[in-house]
């Protein structure tokens, strides 16, 4: 049993011989540097995921105590909301009060964390960050607030995985190693969607999920709030969406939607996260519960009844009928309000009750819609075999990876998000002895999830065409905050590095002894993982 990683109460146990020679060759020191620094740097690498894009020796390691603080360099109300959230992550398993306070640029930083905006190394972007300790400090640096966040969650994945811990642990040390990190991400867009649709899942669920995409440095959390089983997004000029078409799911549950304020609540909590929320609208498929609602949205007048069963591709918009374009308009222009991120994702997948001319026709009404309230237009890679409007980003879910219509979009200059089902799709089962998920794509095991590079996983499209990468999770089976966390861990790592690290670094045998050293902080955090044979995890 590997010893990587830490218990939940106490200092990170050493990795053995054979697990730091696992480790990536990125991980040593630059320039032959001896092996104890090398060593010094692999420790630091066992620690992080997504494993950072470079990594050597520091000037000391750091012991975060009683007397430590937490200062910021500018007075910007962003970088403070950084420094409290930091604060807040180390106050209670410490019991330290780490006071927040503003020092200048130059001033000795003695035993402080130090959060600093205004690095000069441009090439750290919009999300880099550098991480510096010695004996009296640690310096985290960056352009931007996001670069800083994600910083912290660096840091947090170097202290033991008792930081996590609710209540103070005495006989915890709080040393950060010694380290110098430069760190950007590969990918600009980062995700996983969250499919309240088929099953609901209240506000705080939602807001435990974006905690834990934040923690692996995932931007944006994507939600599918439509589809054939409910409505989950309260829309004033249509209220019969969420008190007919919301009020039930699949297995006939109860069901349930978001008021506009809840939204908004998620939508400010994932901002605080440095989350953007990309809201779906599913259509011309997947849409029962809206036809359900207003008759007037289907062909012959009649509404179909509520569908609580996992079936697709069965409903259809009326695509010849103004007045679906009427609704549609109504609801693009309550969520764009809501929305403050660039995107808005029209669905376009599975639409099979739809003839092809009518799809195309619904795709081409349906993104003048959107951009008309200066959103962006994500589809699921459908959308191809219509017109992409200028800027327009599909989000591929297939498996075969030679879709001929993705090519030619890609090259004409649509983006792509790559989510490829026999990969990235959270909710595949394990393995045939898995109680959840479902197995259409395959079964996902976690080495599958991890091995794979979205820049060739579709023959053809141009490596700048892709914009990032997105880990769904649909609920067709997952009823509960403990199916989310055993389908999402331990694979949403994987996925968030693969987003992040550089390809150079992409490595199974190292990246499942980085895996396996973060299961006593999932514990910690009350997360229930799957854990797979395929990674030797520390002893219970």
């Amino acid at each position: 049993m590997l010893a990587a990683g830490a218990t939940a109460a106490g200092a990170p146990a050493a990795l053995p011989d054979s697990a730091r020679a696992a480790l990536p060759d990125a991980a040593h020191s630059a320039g032959g540097a001896p092996t104890g620094r090398a060593d010094a740097a692999r420790d630091v690498t066992s620690r992080v995921v997504p494993v950072p894009a470079s990594v050597t020796a520091g000037g000391g390691s750091f012991r975060i105590t009683a007397a430590t603080a937490v200062r910021l360099t500018d007075g910007s109300a962003r970088t403070r909301q950084v420094a409290d959230y930091l604060a807040g992550l180390l106050r209670p398993a410490t019991g330290y009060a780490l006071p927040v306070s503003r020092a200048a640029r130059n001033a000795a930083a003695g035993d402080a964390v130090v959060l600093s905006l205004g690095d000069p190394d441009t090439g750290l972007g919009a999300e880099g960050y550098r991480l510096r300790t010695t004996g009296r400090s640690v310096l985290i640096s960056a352009r931007t607030t996001a670069g800083l966040f994600h910083g912290v969650q660096t840091l947090r994945q170097l202290l033991p995985a008792a930081v996590e811990s609710a209540t103070v642990v005495p006989t915890a040390d709080w040393t950060v190693p010694s380290a110098t990190i430069r760190d950007v991400p590969r990918y600009a867009y980062r995700g996983s969607m969250l499919d309240v649709a088929r099953h609901f899942f209240t506000v705080p669920q939602v807001e435990r999920y974006i905690d834990q995409l934040a923690l692996y440095k995932l931007n944006t959390l994507h939600l599918h709030l439509t589809d054939d089983q409910g409505w989950r997004i309260a829309i004033g000029s249509r209220p019969r969406l969420t008190s007919y078409g919301g009020s039930t799911e699949v297995g006939g549950g109860a069901g349930g939607f978001y008021t506009q304020d809840d939204y908004r609540e998620i939508v400010r909590y994932a901002a605080s996260r440095f989350l953007t929320v990309v809201p779906e609208i599913d259509g011309p498929g997947h849409t029962n519960a809206a036809l359900a609602s207003y008759p007037e949205l289907t062909c012959d007048g009649v509404a179909p009844p509520l569908y609580t069963g996992i079936k697709v591709g069965f409903s259809s918009l009326c695509v010849p009928n103004e007045a679906t374009y009427r609704f549609e308009n109504d609801v693009v222009r309550e969520i764009a309000a809501l929305t403050p991120g660039p995107y808005l994702h029209i669905g376009g997948d599975e639409a099979h009750s739809t003839s092809a001319a009518d799809y195309t026709a619904f795709v081409d009404r349906m993104q003048p819609i959107v951009t008309s309230y200066g959103k962006t237009v994500i589809g699921w890679h459908q959308i191809d075999s219509a017109h992409p409007v200028k800027g327009a980003i599909a989000q591929y879910w297939g498996t075969a990876g030679n879709e001929a219509p993705v090519v030619a979009a890609a090259k004409a200059g649509t983006r792509v998000i790559m989510s490829p089902a026999n990969k990235a799709y959270l909710d595949m089962s394990y393995d045939p002895s898995s109680p959840l998920g479902l197995h259409w794509a395959g079964y996902v095991e976690v080495k599958d999830s991890y091995d794979w590079d979205p820049a060739t996983f579709v023959k053809g499209v141009p490596a700048a065409a892709v914009l990032g990468v997105e880990a769904p999770l649909w609920t067709e089976t997952l009823k509960t905050t403990a199916d989310l966390d055993s389908m999402a861990f331990p694979r949403l790592p994987g996925i968030a590095e693969i987003g992040w690290s550089p390809a150079a670094t992409h490595d199974w045998a190292a990246y499942r002894v980085r895996l396996a050293a973060q299961a006593p902080r999932w514990t910690a955090l009350g997360i229930t993982f799957h854990r797979s044979p395929q990674v030797d995890w520390p002893a219970r």
